[in-house]
């Protein structure tokens, strides 16, 4: 019994963000925001002043992260190559940045708080870009190669 109270929240939170993920296209924050080149260092030090009290200050998330805590959210997850940061495109990482979790999921109809704030009042588009290049910098070769296909994949599906 205890297994399944926590299941079926994990489980429709799963289902409705793999929906979600499903069904946007490259969402017109991301993409109207790409910016052109990425400041590591800078992304670095804002990722320690802004980021790093929940996921960590290397990268590694909460302990058990993928168990949801009493009140239902997520801990934080890993942003290195252990979490699943890196197997979504820059524009739903970018957007789950700026305007946060509870705020781009109810966007899709979906009503679920993960527990991740949004930063549009904290940080610039440029800011929020250095951090996730920051981010991927620290991933190896091969995990930065299927990130980048898949964010060429999701902006080719945004041109259409």
């Amino acid at each position: 019994m205890r297994y399944l109270v926590w299941s079926l929240p994990i489980t429709v939170a799963a289902a409705a963000f793999t929906y979600w993920l499903s069904t946007s296209a490259s969402s017109d924050v991301g993409s109207a925001s790409r910016a052109e080149s990425y400041d590591i260092e800078e992304g670095a030090l804002l990722y320690a002043e802004n980021c790093a009290s929940c996921h960590g200050a290397g990268l590694e998330g909460q302990p058990e992260w993928r168990t949801p805590g009493a009140d239902g959210r997520l801990p934080a997850p890993p942003h290195d190559e252990t979490g699943h940061t890196w197997h979504h495109p820059d524009s739903l990482l970018f957007d789950y940045t700026k305007l946060g979790g509870a705020a781009l999921l109810a966007r899709q109809g979906v009503e679920f708080d993960s527990g991740m704030p949004g930063f549009a009042d904290v940080l610039t588009d440029q800011q929020i870009h250095n951090i996730l290049a920051f981010i991927r910098s620290t991933w190896p070769d091969r995990i930065r190669e299927v990130q980048a296909a898949r964010t060429e994949a999701d902006e080719q599906r945004g041109e259409n």
